[in-house]
């Protein structure tokens, strides 16, 4: 069986901020879906992960949904060449209402 490319997983200062202000309690959960999920093949459309369109949240161009409920996005743009995934933002969706850091964004 041939051996899956490995990205490295980098965050934004901002992603950092973002993950700040959700409960400490969800930080497993969400380090745990960043790695099982964006490790091998982040580029791969999933029913928790998909292509946005833009203009999208910090500019990027993937959506990650985790938690329970789906209730958290991670957005992230991917380099192929280096294999580098980039988080840029870590979020809470509410119903309508999508809260990364301390602003509400639309969805």
């Amino acid at each position: 069986m041939a051996k899956r490319p490995k990205f490295t997983l980098t965050f934004a200062p901002e992603a950092i901020e973002h993950l700040d202000v959700i409960e400490p309690k969800h930080h497993g959960l969400l380090r745990r879906a960043i790695r099982e999920q964006l490790t091998h093949h982040p580029r791969e459309k999933t029913r928790n992960r998909k292509p946005l369109e833009q203009p999208a949240p910090f500019e990027a161009t993937w959506e990650l949904r985790c938690g329970p409920d789906n209730r958290f996005r991670v957005f992230y743009d991917v380099d192929t060449e280096t294999q580098i995934v980039l988080i840029l933002a870590i979020g809470v969706k509410d119903r309508s209402r999508l809260i990364i850091g301390d602003e509400e964004h639309e969805t």
